[in-house]
């Protein structure tokens, strides 16, 4: 099934990536913890990263990779190649200009990410300052989304998936320069993480140009023009910018109540990396994914196509978000422990983090859900549904955060973070049911609640074995008992999920390929006619 095939590739290549950001975030929680220049160095890095998932990800993805299909299948090859030039010459010359701009208004833009960093004029300069370093890694990052998006529309996507690796790993390399050269203060180590950053976006750019090139997927280098097909990139792109830009409210509302308390900007970022992992091994990468093979299946089977993928995306989501909530809900304080909890990073400091990350827990199905439901979308290059949906769950964000801050203080961003996920979510799912464009099958329907009975046993078999293991997770323990024992817990969960989901017939045991539906499915379910029913 090439569906679960690239959706392992494209997983097991974020994880990677994941496991390498945890890498990185450890020593980062040991260079800088939640202090002042920690504080200011995350809210750097969000500057760029800010313009780059409204620019280079989001909307581009969005709207580049349907149009690349029709074109190719219309044209043929070259013509869609020459789309790529096309685009990547007028985003650049876009990007450039934002990011100029960006560079100008770097303390406007701080006073307006945080706020409460006024407070403390030598953390804001030192934002303002490392904002400045950062920024120009939104150009990098954007050729880098662009030139990937050929292949993602040609179903190649192990090196686009791999280039944050690249990025993690120079960032490591200058977290280990600094805890070995040593001398550097707080302040020194985060100018060098800020240079770190902009080099990793140097070699990610130069990743991609190199398997762009021997993919023969590298577009000419051409001038920008408003070709008919720019000018569909810019109308399907365009409500995606701009639900993007709604979407980042989010982040800005977050940070700037987070501001107001001294390390709670860097108690959010801790969390909110320890929930991405499962978002983006499952979500992202099934959204990622489905995008172009939805799109494909559009173009060669009518607009019916794609159905059954859809259904079988959804499972393997569920099967892998469902549990990977409830770990992260009951080991959120040993997790954070053993991860972080060292160096200039405190016992305070994994107790506030594992708060959030026990909220942002109860949210990560609704997250992979809309990773689910919006390529569904997107395929039929409609950008639209999509933006007015979020910006509806920006609304709830923006005002859940307002409202519960003065009664729980910076916790309130998490909570409505996850509040406002979950009406994303069903608004999504009950618009694509109204639009006939997802039809539950039997088979998804008989297989749902296994999967949440498979989740919830295995919740309860992981909270028995943490208590019993809990003095081996203790501060006093080795690094490696402590890691082997949590690792322990983990592994456990997943072989008792495992062993569910074959026991109650959601995987067939008897084929290697999960999600692949079983005969008896097959003829229990209509929408999926036997061979002598379609003869």
């Amino acid at each position: 099934m090439s569906l679960l095939r690239n959706v392992l590739t494209v997983g097991g290549a974020t994880l990677v990536s994941r496991v390498a950001g945890f890498l990185r975030d450890t020593g980062l929680a040991a260079v800088l913890g939640s202090g002042p220049a920690a504080d200011a160095f995350l809210v750097a890095l969000r500057l760029p990263n800010l313009f780059r998932r409204l620019f280079a990800e989001g909307a581009f993805a969005a709207a580049f990779v349907p149009v690349h299909v029709r074109r190719r299948a219309e044209a043929g090859e070259a013509a869609a190649r020459r789309f790529t030039g096309e685009a990547l010459a007028g985003l650049v010359v876009v990007v450039v200009v934002v990011t100029l701009v960006a560079m100008l208004v770097a303390p406007q833009l701080v006073d307006l990410l945080a706020p409460g960093f006024a407070a403390d004029p030598g953390k804001r300069d030192l934002t303002i300052r490392l904002a400045r370093i950062c920024l120009p890694y939104l150009a990098l990052v954007t050729v880098v989304a662009l030139v990937s998006g050929p292949m993602i529309a040609d179903r190649r996507f192990l090196v686009p998936s791999l280039a944050p690796v690249v990025l993690n790993a120079g960032l490591i390399a200058a977290l280990l320069f600094i805890l070995v050269a040593g001398g550097f203060d707080h302040d020194r180590a985060a100018i060098l993480l800020a240079w770190a950053v902009v080099a990793g976006g140097v070699a990610q750019v130069a990743l991609l140009a190199v398997a762009v090139v021997r993919a023969g997927l590298a577009p000419p280098l051409v001038a920008p023009r408003l070709s008919p097909e720019i000018r569909r990139l810019v109308r399907l792109g365009l409500p995606g910018l701009l639900g993007g830009a709604i979407s980042e409210i989010n982040l800005i509302v977050g940070t700037v109540i987070a501001s107001a308390t001294t390390g709670a900007v860097s108690w959010l970022y801790y969390a909110d990396r320890l929930y991405q992992l499962p978002l983006g091994v499952v979500g992202i990468a099934v959204g990622q994914v489905l995008l172009p093979e939805i799109a494909h299946r559009l173009g060669e089977g009518g607009p019916d196509a794609g159905r059954d993928v859809q259904n079988r995306a959804l499972e393997f989501a569920l099967a892998l978000a469902l549990p990977a909530a409830l770990a992260l809900a009951l080991l959120a304080e040993p997790i954070v422990s053993v991860l972080f909890e060292r160096g200039a990073f405190t016992a305070a400091d994994r107790l506030a983090a594992a708060r959030a990350l026990e909220i942002f827990a109860f949210g990560l199905p609704a997250f992979v859900l809309v990773r689910v439901f919006t390529p569904v979308f997107q395929a039929r290059e409609d950008t639209m549904t999509p933006m007015l949906i979020g910006g509806v769950a920006v609304a709830v964000n923006a005002a859940l955060a307002l409202a519960f801050a003065p009664v729980i203080g910076w916790l309130a961003v998490a909570l409505a973070t996850v509040a406002a996920g979950w009406v994303n979510a069903v608004m999504l799912l009950i618009r694509l049911r109204t639009r006939r464009l997802w039809h539950f099958d039997a088979v998804l329907v008989r297989r749902l609640p296994r999967l949440a009975v498979a989740a919830l046993a295995m919740a309860v078999v992981v909270h028995l074995a943490h208590g019993l293991v809990e003095p081996w997770l203790a501060l006093g323990r080795s690094a490696l008992v402590r890691s082997g024992t949590l690792a322990g817990l983990v592994g456990l969960g997943v072989a008792v999920h495992a062993g569910l989901i074959f026991a109650t017939g959601v995987v067939d045991g008897a084929r290697p390929r999960f999600f692949r539906r079983r005969e008896g499915d097959r003829h229990h379910d209509a929408s999926c006619p036997r061979p002598e029913d379609r003869a």
